[in-house]
C-alpha cells in the first residue's frame, strides 16, 4: 500500500485529508500552521514537522493550498531535496496553468511524476467526499491516484496533459462567478418588487435555472450567514487567473470590478455570495 503524504490543511485540504485518513490509507499530514494538525494527535496518522520529512515518508504527496506563492514556496522546497525520483506529486489547488505546468517540467527532470487536479466544490462537497476532480497529467498517473481520488470525488474527469486540469477549473469558477453575481442581483431585484427572498429561491431551485450552484447558496441568502464555504476573495483570486489565462468578454470588466470593490468594503473572507451585501448598499 502506497504511503500518502497531505500538505495543506485549509478549509479544504483538512476535510479531504480527513476522507484519506477515515479510509485507512497510510498518511502523513503537514501544515505550516501546526494548530491545524491537532485534529490528526493520538490517531494513527503521522504529524510531521516540516515539508522535507514528509515527502521522504510518502510514495503520493498531495498538496492544496490557496495560491501561486504558497504553491511556489513548498514545491521550491521540494525541488531542494536530494531525492524525488519515483514519486507522484498531486496538486490541487487553484492556481496558474503557467505555474502548474513549470512545476511538472521540473518534477520530470527530477524523474518524479505531476498532475493538476484542482476540484470543483466547497467545504461540504469537500467533507462528504464528493468533490468534482479535472485532472490534467499522465494517464498512468491518474490510474495510480485513482483509489484515492475516488474517496474524495464523486467525478473525476481527465482532460488532458499537465495544465489542462487548472485551465478546466479556472472556466469553470469563471463561470460560477458570472452564476453567483447574477443570483445575487435577481434576489435584490425581486426583494425591491416586494417578492420574499425564500420564495423566489424555492421557485428558482425548482426551475430550470436552479443547480446545485444555487441550491448550495440558498441557506446562506435566507439567512443572511455568509460563513465561508467558498471565500469571496478566493473567488476574485480565481477571475484574475483566468484573465490572466485570456477571458476577455462583455462580462470580464464588469464582474472584476464588482468583486474587487466588494473586497475593498469588507467582504473578502466571507462566503462569495456576500456580494449581496455590497450590491445592497451600492
Amino acid at each position: 500500500m502506497k504511503h500518502i503524504g497531505w500538505i495543506g490543511l485549509g478549509n479544504m485540504g483538512k476535510p479531504m485529508a480527513n476522507n484519506l485518513f477515515k479510509t485507512g490509507f497510510p498518511l502523513t499530514v503537514f501544515n505550516r500552521s501546526a494548530a491545524k494538525t491537532k485534529s490528526f494527535e493520538n490517531t494513527n496518522v503521522i504529524i510531521a514537522q516540516n515539508i522535507s520529512e514528509l515527502v521522504g515518508h510518502s510514495d503520493i504527496i498531495f498538496t492544496m493550498l490557496s495560491n501561486d506563492e504558497a504553491v511556489s514556496m513548498v514545491y521550491e522546497e521540494i525541488f531542494g531535496m536530494e531525492e524525488i525520483s519515483g514519486k507522484l506529486f498531486i496538486d490541487m489547488s487553484t492556481i496558474s496553468e503557467e505555474l502548474s505546468v513549470g512545476i511538472a517540467q521540473k518534477m520530470k527532470q527530477g524523474k518524479a511524476s505531476f498532475l493538476d487536479a484542482p476540484v470543483a466544490g466547497s467545504t461540504q462537497p469537500a467533507a462528504n467526499g464528493a468533490l468534482t476532480i479535472m485532472v490534467g497529467g499522465d494517464v498512468n498517473d491518474l490510474t495510480l491516484a485513482l483509489p484515492y481520488f475516488e474517496k474524495l470525488g464523486k467525478f473525476i474527469k481527465h482532460v488532458g496533459p499537465n495544465g489542462k486540469g487548472i485551465a478546466t477549473k479556472l472556466s469553470v469558477n469563471y463561470f460560477l462567478s458570472i452564476l453567483y453575481l447574477g443570483l445575487a442581483e435577481t434576489v435584490l431585484f425581486a426583494e425591491k418588487n416586494g417578492v420574499n427572498r425564500s420564495d423566489l429561491l424555492e421557485i428558482i431551485n425548482e426551475s430550470a435555472c436552479g443547480s446545485g450552484a444555487t441550491k448550495v447558496k440558498t441557506p446562506l441568502l435566507i439567512n443572511e450567514d455568509y460563513k465561508p464555504a467558498f471565500a469571496l476573495s478566493l473567488m476574485q483570486k480565481d477571475i484574475m487567473l483566468a484573465q490572466k489565462n485570456g477571458v476577455n468578454f462583455p462580462l470580464t470588466n464588469a464582474i472584476i470590478e464588482t468583486y474587487s470593490e466588494a473586497i475593498q468594503s469588507g467582504l473578502g473572507n466571507q462566503d462569495v455570495i456576500s456580494v449581496i451585501n455590497y450590491l445592497k448598499e451600492k
